[in-house]
């Protein structure tokens, strides 16, 4: 079956841009795969493995048609476009870039000029590739960001005007659904409810899931207004000194932990009657990517080598307080994190570490898959017709 990324066929434009979870992307990565840590098997295509979810409808024009997704976060705009193969899909084009469209979100409650300047120039790029690869049809989406600043809606008017391209913000529950269609293969097999988190820009959300034999059942849900983004603006910029950083780091913890006091309360009995050796837990962010990559002490980031693996949590406790302490000099110059993630990724060891403490497993799946996976398949099983792509990502929470 196809390789689900094939590296000769896929696109980025620009150079060394941030893939859609913080590395660079795996087609400019020629290295091989490492030795250590473990990987889930089935859930890449290139191993055998098939998509087990909801099958694909032939469309209008065929399984030929090219659908596309794009998904505009608080810190990216990524996009995939890719066609139908059996039970699976073959990307023919991505794209991906840091905007940080939130910048400044926090103090201010409104996306700046600036901001919005870049984000509309990423689209630009992507509106080019739609009409190149002569797509069928795009779902486009846009996250915390757009819900929150009081001038999203004018910001999606322009968008519209400048690129042709027609946002839709969608809501906290939607967004987690799409993570866990786009990400849930790759989860630990056992039995049980299982979590699956995604650490934003400028949110977080956690899904308790049941798994089914296509599709997993959502139990509960919970979203912040947590992400790396927002939560390193609102804690405010790094001070000198190693006591300054692990008051900084503490106060995160603190405000991450607070804010999933509620869903603790509500998922408490589940987690207690899990012996921990059996509790499955899977992260799609730039912040579970990149942690990955540091635990396989990659050269440079390897999408091949991070989406599947599952390391000890244990690990990824480790690295998150290591990373905290180091200066942001220190952190830059570590592969895999460099001058873009820098000032970010502190934030997002904070959330992981809350997360490890809200479902304490031994073990971490990671996932460099997630929204726009999920938007491409709801379209692909749908036929093509967005309101039954909607209506089957609904089906998650029944």
């Amino acid at each position: 079956m196809a390789d689900l990324y094939p590296p000769a066929r896929r696109e980025e434009t620009g150079s060394g841009e941030a893939d859609s979870h913080g590395g660079t992307p795996a087609e400019h990565s020629g290295s091989p795969r490492p030795q250590s840590g473990t990987r889930k098997t089935g859930g890449r295509p290139e191993d055998g493995g098939a998509w087990p979810a909801m099958p694909f409808r032939k469309g209008q024009g065929g399984l030929r048609q090219a659908y596309a997704a794009i998904d505009l976060g608080t810190n990216n705009c990524r996009l995939l476009i890719a066609r139908p193969s059996g039970g699976n899909f073959v990307v023919i084009d991505a794209f991906s870039r840091v905007v940080r469209l939130g910048e400044g979100l926090a103090q201010t409650g409104r996306l700046s000029d600036e901001a919005m300047d870049r984000a509309v120039e990423a689209l630009k790029i992507c509106a080019e590739k739609l009409k190149k690869r002569n797509v069928h049809l795009a779902r486009s989406v846009a996250t915390e960001a757009c819900r929150r600043a009081s001038n999203g809606a004018e910001f999606i008017e322009r968008v519209k005007r400048e690129t042709g391209i027609h946002l839709n913000v969608i809501t906290a529950q939607e967004e987690a659904r799409l993570a866990v269609l786009g990400c849930h293969i790759l989860l630990e097999s056992g039995e049980g409810p299982a979590m699956i988190f995604d650490i934003g820009g400028g949110s977080t959300e956690l899904v308790l899931i049941e798994s089914g034999p296509t599709v997993p059942k959502i139990l509960d849900w919970h979203s912040v207004p947590w992400g790396v983004v927002s939560l390193s603006e609102t804690c405010g910029p790094e001070a000198q000194g190693a006591e300054a950083r692990a008051a900084r780091y503490a106060r995160m913890r603190q405000l991450v932990g607070d804010s999933f006091a509620e869903f603790g309360r509500r998922i408490g009995s589940i987690r207690g009657e899990k012996p921990l050796g059996e509790m499955r837990l899977l992260g799609t962010s730039g912040t579970v990517t990149t942690l990955a990559s540091l635990h396989l002490d990659l050269p440079q980031y390897d999408r091949r080598a991070v989406d599947g693996l599952i390391v000890p949590a244990q690990d990824m406790r480790e690295i998150s307080l290591k990373l905290a302490h180091m200066s942001p000099e220190e952190r830059r110059a570590l592969p895999c994190i460099g001058r873009e993630r820098a000032d970010l990724v502190v934030a997002g060891c904070a959330i992981l570490e809350t997360i490890f403490d809200l479902w304490p497993a031994d073990r971490l799946g990671v996932a460099d898959r997630g929204i726009r996976e999920g938007i491409l398949r709801s379209l692909m099983a749908a036929g093509g017709h967005p309101g039954h792509a909607r209506a089957l990502v609904q089906r998650l929470e029944r």
